[in-house]
């Protein structure tokens, strides 16, 4: 009966009977005790400031906050083994709010995707996007951020998408004392109607800033302001709000962790605002 189990299933009678040894029942019960070791290391790092990460998050964490160097490799082996799930993000769709009125006018794009100049406070990236909470709610967060270095600069949450919600969102930037724009710095964004409206425009020429827009129709021309609002989707707890302020009070909390706290591979393994400082010191 074993050799025709044995046969079927492609193993040899000494592989099948080694397997069941007491050495190597031994052997993989050591190798299991490390690797539930190794789990609960990683689970401090998926765990750290209550947020989900992904393995290059958990490996950035482990190194930025604890001191432990983990691979790649090592790190996505014990999360498949033990489960640990990684947030997978869904595409979310912009939905173009108005058509534009003959007062609006569209701006060439200065950009050109060229998003890392390594030049704090130059290129700031700024869009709005929809979140649900609670039973059917819905609000609305702009954001203003630092192309440079991933930084969110100024936010603005509303349960209305008028235009206050994006020039609110220039002015709060502006308060900032601790910003100093650099030579040339101007805000990029879509053609959405608050962006081309006179009103915004007038705003951000008062501010000294230049204006850049994407062209029509083409969501890479503000990848980076996208890839944020997919991570922070991923990662805050939106859903579980049930009023604005506790929604209010989530996006700050989330807004301090992803500035100072949340890693980044393509910063040099730095959060935004190490990443920042470093730019400042070297430049």
């Amino acid at each position: 009966m074993v050799s025709h189990l044995c046969k079927t299933a492609g193993v040899s009678r000494s592989g099948y009977y080694n397997y069941f040894s007491e050495k190597a029942k031994e052997v993989r019960k050591l190798k299991d005790n490390k690797d539930e070791a190794l789990r609960d290391i990683i689970l401090k790092a998926f765990k750290f400031k209550k947020r989900k990460k992904g393995a290059r998050q958990i490996k950035m964490t482990l190194e930025g906050q604890f001191n432990i160097v983990f691979n790649l490799k090592r790190i996505r082996r014990i999360m498949r083994k033990y489960n640990i799930i990684c947030p997978i993000r869904k595409a979310n769709p912009y939905k173009r709010m108005m058509k534009a009125t003959k007062e609006h006018r569209v701006l060439p794009n200065l950009l050109n995707r060229e998003f890392k100049q390594d030049i704090p406070y130059k290129v700031l990236l700024t869009d709005i996007t929809y979140l649900f909470y609670g039973n059917g709610k819905k609000a609305y967060l702009s954001t203003i951020k630092d192309s440079s270095t991933n930084e969110i600069l100024a936010y603005q949450v509303s349960e209305r998408i008028t235009m206050d919600i994006a020039t609110d969102t220039l002015k709060i930037l502006k308060k900032n004392r601790k910003i100093k724009f650099a030579k040339n710095a101007f805000i990029h964004s879509d053609q959405g109607s608050h962006y081309t409206h006179p009103d915004f425009q007038r705003l951000v020429k008062k501010y000294n800033l230049g204006q850049s827009m994407s062209r029509r129709g083409n969501c890479w021309d503000n990848a980076p302001q996208e890839s944020f609002f997919g991570h922070f989707k991923d990662e805050a707890y939106i859903k579980p709000c049930q009023t604005l302020d506790e929604l209010k009070r989530e996006i700050k909390d989330y807004m301090t962790y992803y500035n100072q706290y949340r890693y980044q591979w393509d910063l040099k393994k730095m959060t935004p605002v190490q990443y920042r400082d470093h730019l400042l010191k070297v430049a």
